[in-house]
């Protein structure tokens, strides 16, 4: 049985919560460019291609390091981060200016 162990997976949860903030942040930045540019398609390809890889990119070196339950923090803080995100954004105002 593989022992258990809170600090790794408390690192999993903070490296993922950074992560995840950081991942969602993009989105958001890259929406917004590809909004006002004259190509979207290719402009949010790049930006999804590079969130993606930096989330797995770091996914990867924290079970590397922490092992299987740092892989539960991290996907759990994805999750969580995940639902507040879409919760937000569901219930925020319109934006200035916004019909």
């Amino acid at each position: 049985m593989m022992p258990f162990d809170w600090s790794i997976l408390l690192l999993g949860l903070a490296v993922g919560a950074v992560m995840s903030v950081v991942f969602f942040a993009g989105l958001g930045l890259g929406m917004r460019w590809a909004l006002r540019s004259a190509k979207p398609v290719s402009l949010l390809f790049l930006s999804a291609a590079l969130r993606i890889s930096a989330l797995l990119g770091v996914g990867w070196l924290v079970v590397k390091q922490g092992g299987p339950w740092s892989l539960v923090g991290y996907a759990g803080a994805f999750l969580i981060v995940r639902f507040v995100v879409t919760t937000v954004a569901r219930v925020a105002p319109p934006a200035e200016g916004a019909p």
